[in-house]
Formats: structure tokens, sequence, C-alpha cells
């Protein structure tokens, strides 16, 4: 066999092993596109375009989704969607859904402030549970529904975990004083999202 034949043998089967790894990846990311459509096809909506308007159901209960809020620091990205379960909560619950760097829902319900708490410190107690601090930082918002703040403005945090999944947050949108939140982070299987629309 003489080079040109050698090179031209060789070329054909680096195109072989590409087609073959292209369709590969053609027909898994099909397969993911089926898995998503079964997942939320129909009236459902993947929980990553709730809007406001839409009806979750978590668990047993469902809400309307009064307003929500859209925050963005560097890579990280999450939405607040405030739930309108006032006739059993005061409407103090909210659902947030974090889209980057990795999926998560946590279902939120605002708490009264403990004075003693320090928002920052590097263990805080609340409801007879001990949390310790995860991170802290400030996002831009944007923010549409009924959500009492201003179109748009930067949002402070500390958030703080305990163990078994239990969340702790402190948050402050604007000039406003520090808000507190105890969370539960949700499995994805539990909540169907049905867009206001039906579309």
């Amino acid at each position: 066999m003489d080079g040109t034949t050698a090179y031209l043998a060789a070329g054909c089967l680096v195109g072989v092993v590409v087609a073959g790894l292209t369709l590969r990846w053609w027909r898994d990311r099909s397969a993911a596109a089926r898995r998503q459509q079964e997942r939320y096809g129909g009236n459902r909506r993947d929980p990553s375009r709730i809007e406001v308007g839409d009806i979750v159901e978590i668990g047993d209960a469902a809400y309307s989704v009064r307003g929500s809020i859209r925050l963005v620091e560097g890579e990280w990205r999450w939405a607040e969607h405030l739930l309108d379960d006032r006739d059993e909560h005061g409407g103090r619950r909210r659902l947030s859904v974090a889209e980057s760097p990795a999926f998560e829902l946590v279902l939120w319900e605002s708490v009264p402030r403990d004075a003693a708490v320090t928002p920052g410190a590097p263990e805080v107690e609340s409801g007879g549970r001990r949390y310790s601090w995860h991170e802290s930082g400030q996002a831009r918002y944007t923010a549409s529904g009924a959500t009492d703040l201003t179109p748009s403005g930067t949002m402070r945090y500390h958030d703080y975990r305990a163990p078994g999944g239990a969340r702790l947050t402190f948050e402050a949108y604007g000039e406003a004083g520090w808000a507190m939140a105890r969370g539960e982070r949700l499995d994805g299987a539990g909540v169907t999202v049905h867009p206001q629309n039906g579309s």
C-alpha cells in the first residue's frame, strides 16, 4: 500500500468514526428531547419556564403564580415564583427554580425574623434546627406580576443549609431590610406546572 492509499484509507476511517459519533450524539439528543416532551408535554410546562398566572401543583396542593422574580449573578440564574396561597399561609410561600449551574427546585415559606439571628454568621438556629452558612452574594433582578418590588434592582442574600436538605435564607431587595425564609428541596417529579393559557 503506497502513502497516498494509506492516507485515503485513514481519512475514510476518520470520516466513518466522526459520522458514527455524530449520529450517536443526534440520537441521544433526540431521545432527551422526547423524554422532555413526554414529561412536560400536553398541558404541562417545564418548571424552568414558569410564568405569572400558571398553576403549580406541589404534592396535593395547587397554587397560582402571582409574581415572578428572575435573578442573575455571574453564571448563576434562578427565579423566585410567588405562590398565591393567602388562604392558608398569608401568601408567604414561593418556589425557587435554579436554572444554572444546576437545576434545583426549593419550596420556601417566609418566617418571622428573629432579631437574635445575624445574617452572615457562620451558623444560625431557627425552628429548632442549626444551619451552617453556605453562600452569600448580590444579584440583579427583574420582577413581573404582583411582587411589591420595583421592576428591576438588586438583591442581597445569605444562604444556609442543615442536614437532610433543609434550607434557610436571608434576602434584602433594594434598600429593604432582611427577610427570612425556610425551605425544603423538592423532587421535580412531585411538581406539575399547568400553563395559564393551556398551551
